[in-house]
């Protein structure tokens, strides 16, 4: 049996479709490959921005940051420079710096004031206890809180200088102020205003009145000028 040629009107419509079934499917391949390619790119670039995006996050929340310490810095600058600009201000600093020196001991001081001298009472033999006539530190410590309270610059112990952190502590008839000791009479000198510290003390049932009626031998009077080195000098 003979095989039937194809006219050839029929060879050249076989060729037309396998020619544009080949480009079709070199297209779609190419397609296809551009397409894997994009996606990695597209990926890659996906990363990156939201890898950025976060860096900017961390950078606004850090701004933030910095913003709210800088006003609290230009805050405290403005009240330094509010107290530095007024004289008042500057003025009661330098008085408060002084008022604490002079409580610490720090520096020397002169000026009028007042003095009271404690010395035991008479020895009575009728007495149950002797110590109820010997003065003690609670005596002292007595005058010295009064003299604090009436404004008392500086004060002093038998010629020794008290600071904030002095401690007086009694032994038998002598006392020990900051580690040095002392017999009696205990005289108790003070820096200030004359009338106010007089007045203060020798208040009607105040202070003296009351060690008297404790046995207490006390003699007190003002003092035109006191002179108090600072702890250190002494």
């Amino acid at each position: 049996m003979k095989k039937r040629k194809l006219p050839n009107r029929g060879k050249i419509l076989l060729s037309l479709v396998s020619l544009t079934l080949g480009f079709i499917l070199a297209f779609s391949y190419s397609v296809s490959q551009k397409n894997e390619r994009q996606g990695t790119v597209d990926s890659s670039t996906y990363a990156q921005t939201e890898a950025a995006r976060e860096e900017l996050i961390l950078q606004k929340e850090r701004n933030k940051e910095l913003s709210t310490e800088l006003r609290d810095v230009q805050n405290r600058i403005r009240e330094y420079e509010q107290q530095i600009g007024s004289d008042a201000s500057l003025d009661e600093l330098v008085n408060e710096a002084e008022t604490l020196r002079l409580l610490t001991g720090d520096v020397s001081v002169k000026g009028p004031g007042y003095r009271v001298e404690l010395s035991d009472g008479e020895y009575n033999p009728s007495q149950v206890n002797p110590n109820d006539y010997i003065v003690h530190e609670g005596h002292v410590y007595m005058v010295i809180n009064e003299l604090k309270i009436a404004g008392a610059e500086a004060i002093s112990i038998n010629g020794k200088r008290i600071h904030a952190t002095s401690y007086i502590r009694c032994t038998g008839p002598v006392i020990t102020v900051d580690g040095e000791t002392f017999p009696a009479p205990f005289v108790v000198e003070a820096i200030g205003d004359q009338t106010t510290l007089r007045e203060a003390l020798e208040l009607n049932g105040g202070i003296l009145d009351q060690l008297v009626g404790q046995q207490i031998v006390i003699q007190n009077t003002t003092l035109n000028e006191v002179f108090m080195a600072s702890r250190h000098e002494e």
